[in-house]
């Protein structure tokens, strides 16, 4: 049988700038992140040296302004960055992709002393950061987050726990959401927070199904006091922030999930045009052949929709549904191409030995974070037919 093994996404780019982009992102891939994606995962070792290499490729900025040292790229390009990056590991994907979640806070909303100060020192200075709105008691709805800021003289005052935060412990600083203000919605405030402040600690990583490399913690706020030059925005105005920030950040979700199912896909290729029982590939069986077209399918399906999303941010129109979608789509199709990548290696798609379980395991949480996809068919369903009656 002729040689099948999988090719590189032909992608569609727009510049010759973002192709040689995508060249860079692959070599650094081929030679620094794929190695020792499977040995660093289950040793639960988070690449940081790996995020300064990012940082000094100008990789951890990419859909920022240059004149604060940001790539220029946009959205379309970022995202297929971030596809190629997850693709070889999820924990670096996801890990870029928080970290410009956390920056989006500053760039948009920043004053234009706040970003000369802080901006080009995180997204190209080696710096890594995180985003913190979750809490033990207030996930899905963020609008109930209890950790406050207390106004002292020129400073804020931060008391509570934040949960479920990804770099939580490791990171240079924190995009944090507190409550400034009365209940609900608009008493929420945004400050930078540097991740030495004094009273910032993290709790033990939690013990997690997948992306091991991944510390993911609760951050406790025990009086930590930041100036009020570090707020963000205006007071009351954090929670728009964040849906805001949210809605880019559900592209880079939908982006990474895709990378995860094209590598489980193209593992499936591999093995299936490899294996022989019968006295021929498996992949010459036709319930196998219609498994890998199902799941390639649903891999373009998914790609399509978050770049037609990425484009409509990128012309600076609406996107929140569209967003949503993709974020719905995407990652529901990584759990299904990675759970059928385990059905068509079989019993060794079961072992660590082959990359396919972990993929699965990986898939599961793309489902859940910034916004699981329950509250994805909530957000669409809005935008439909209008809010929910009363």
């Amino acid at each position: 049988m002729p040689d099948r093994a999988p090719q590189p996404v032909d992608r569609t780019l727009p510049t010759e700038e973002a192709r040689d982009l995508i060249a860079l992102v692959r070599e650094i891939v081929q030679r620094e992140i794929a190695p020792r994606a499977a040995e660093e995962e289950e040793a639960g070792r988070f690449p940081r040296e790996l995020f300064s290499l990012l940082s000094e490729s100008g990789l951890l900025g990419l859909p920022y302004g240059s004149e604060y040292g940001g790539g220029d790229q946009p959205y379309e390009v970022y995202l297929q960055v971030l596809e190629e990056l997850a693709g070889a590991r999820l924990t670096v994907g996801l890990g870029v992709s928080v970290h410009s979640l956390a920056c989006h806070a500053l760039a948009g909303y920043g004053t234009k002393e706040q970003r000369a100060e802080h901006l080009a020192a995180m997204l190209g200075g080696g710096l890594l950061g995180a985003y913190c709105l979750s809490e033990p008691s207030s996930g899905s709805d963020a609008a109930s987050l209890r950790t406050k800021a207390e106004r002292d003289g020129d400073d804020w005052v931060i008391t509570g726990t934040k949960a479920w935060i990804t770099h939580g412990g490791i990171a240079d600083f924190y995009t944090v959401l507190a409550r400034t203000g009365g209940e609900g919605a608009r008493g929420i405030s945004a400050f930078l927070v540097p991740g030495d402040a004094e009273g910032l600690s993290a709790a033990a990583p939690e013990k997690k199904m997948g992306m091991k490399g991944s510390p993911t913690a609760q951050l406790h706020f025990d009086g930590v006091r930041v100036p009020d030059s570090r707020r963000i925005g205006d007071e009351g105005q954090g929670f728009a922030i964040a849906l805001s920030a949210l809605d880019s950040g559900r592209l880079g979700i939908a982006a990474c999930a895709i990378g995860v199912a094209q590598a489980a896909l193209d593992e499936s290729l591999s093995y299936a045009t490899g294996r022989r029982q019968f006295g021929r590939p498996i992949a010459d069986f036709q319930g196998l052949r219609f498994m890998l077209a199902d799941m390639a399918t649903k891999v373009e399906a998914g790609r399509a929709l978050y770049l037609a999303a990425a484009r409509l941010r990128d012309r600076g129109l609406p996107f929140s549904k569209e967003a949503a979608m993709a974020k719905l789509f995407c990652t529901d199709t990584a759990m299904q191409v990675a759970t059928d990548a385990v059905q068509v290696l079989g019993g060794y798609g079961y072992t660590a030995d082959f990359p396919v379980e972990r993929l699965m395991r990986e898939a599961k949480v793309l489902q859940i974070v910034e916004g699981t996809n329950q509250i994805q068919r909530m957000v669409i369903a809005r935008h439909l037919a209008g809010p929910e009656s009363r």
